[in-house]
């Protein structure tokens, strides 16, 4: 069961999401099979029986209202019935237009209704569509039901007197006019079929609107005995030649094709009905709850498992190429850095093999010894904004310096700003 209803689900996902292409085609169908039919049956004017003017009228249909196919229909019946006999279309000419009265005044979008129940008639099961109709229609749609039946039998019985019409043709248009009346009006076969399937539509809308359980089941099956009684009272009473057996094997049909539009159109779960009773400052209500049975379809996930394919190789090689591409680059950049580092740190610095101590507040430094005399430096430490002396280097510049070089016998000074330095030297050497 929970199959069935995953199934209906995914129908109404379908047909909701395509309804643009499938009501056109649906129209198309109805109306191809209409005027197959007609033209099966009839067919006395050759020049419109052709295949080719079939689909152009279907086509047409298509995307035409849905009551144009009725339209179609009937003038294409009336231009068959015309090439046999004036007559027979001048009265089925009045037939149908007091149908069409009947049908656009109480009935009009039961179009459906009017072109599938000469079909089925022809195939031997009628029996579903006032089932279906009490169902899903109203009380009005009985009127949709006769007109159909109606039509079957005229053109069943115009088919039939096709013969004798021809051997009227020496008796004059008044014998062919009585001859067509008395055949229509003497047909008690379809008085009762009108009869058995207006009230099997009226008796199944009241049975399943009443507040019962089970009312759509109860409706089916008791609309479906009162259609099998009263046709069979009808052969009993006016001995119609319908058979017995034909009705009861359609109306078992009949049965499991409602049953299938029942569990599309109105399954619910009696089970878990509910009852509220509430009130307002005028009325109160009593309120009965039945749920419908859904359930929710799942969503099917397609995932593709393969091996390795040749794409994912190129992917991954790649990849590779690219993570070696980014180590080169960087390898690259770290060593312009550290060029551009040993470039900056040669220009600030020159190589000595001095000695010098640095304490806190005084820098202290003996560069060497020259011919001259002991060179000693000294002076405080630098502040924010100067050059730090550190071990084994010697500042180019000597801005913010103060130089001073003794030498035996002579005392000078080299005025500069900042630290004082002061050079010894023997002029003896």
């Amino acid at each position: 069961m929970t199959q069935l209803l995953v199934i209906r689900e995914q129908l109404k996902k379908l047909c909701g999401k395509y309804e643009v292409y499938l009501i056109p085609i649906g129209k198309f169908l109805s109306a191809m099979i209409t005027f197959l039919v007609i033209n099966g049956n009839l067919g006395y004017m050759e020049k419109i029986a052709k295949f080719p003017i079939v689909l152009i009228l279907a086509l047409l249909c298509s995307f035409l209202p849905i009551n144009f196919i009725i339209i179609c229909g009937a003038l294409l019946s009336l231009a068959h019935v015309y090439a046999l006999s004036m007559e027979c279309a001048i009265i089925v000419a009045v037939i149908y237009f007091l149908m069409f009265l009947l049908y656009f005044r109480f009935s009009p979008k039961d179009t459906f209704v009017v072109i599938l129940t000469p079909i089925c008639c022809a195939l031997q099961i009628p029996y579903a569509i006032p089932l279906s109709l009490g169902l899903v229609g109203t009380p009005a749609s009985a009127v949709s039901v006769s007109c159909g039946v109606i039509v079957y039998h005229i053109l069943g019985y115009i088919k039939e007197s096709a013969n004798a019409l021809t051997a009227l043709d020496a008796d004059g248009m008044m014998s062919k006019f009585k001859y067509l009346i008395d055949g229509i009006l003497g047909d008690k076969e379809m008085f009762v079929m009108v009869i058995a399937f207006a009230v099997t539509v009226v008796l199944v809308y009241i049975i399943r609107r009443m507040n019962i359980d089970y009312a759509w089941t109860i409706a089916i099956i008791v609309g479906g005995l009162a259609d099998i009684l009263i046709l069979l009272i009808g052969d009993l009473m006016y001995t119609t030649n319908i058979s017995i057996i034909g009705i009861i094997l359609g109306s078992v049909v009949a049965f499991a094709v409602v049953k299938v539009l029942q569990f599309f159109v109105f399954n619910v779960d009696y089970a878990r009905t509910e009852r509220v009773q509430f009130e307002d400052d005028e009325y109160y209500y009593y309120v009965k709850a039945v749920p419908k049975v859904t359930i929710s379809t799942p969503e099917v996930k397609v995932k593709k498992v393969s091996g390795k394919s040749s794409e994912t190789k190129n992917s991954a090689e790649r990849n590779r190429e690219r993570a070696a591409s980014t180590g080169a680059n960087a390898g690259v950049q770290s060593a312009a850095r550290e060029a551009v580092a040993r470039s900056s740190a040669a220009q600030g610095t020159v190589r000595s093999s001095a000695t010098g101590t640095r304490t806190a507040g005084t820098v202290s430094r003996t560069v060497g010894t020259t011919p001259q005399g002991t060179r000693t430096v000294s002076g405080s430490t630098m502040s924010q904004g100067t050059r730090s002396v550190s071990s084994g280097t010697m500042p180019q510049s000597t801005a913010g310096v103060q130089r001073t070089t003794v030498r035996p016998g002579t005392t000078g000074t080299t005025p500069t700003s900042g630290v004082r330095r002061t050079y010894t030297s023997d002029d003896n050497k």
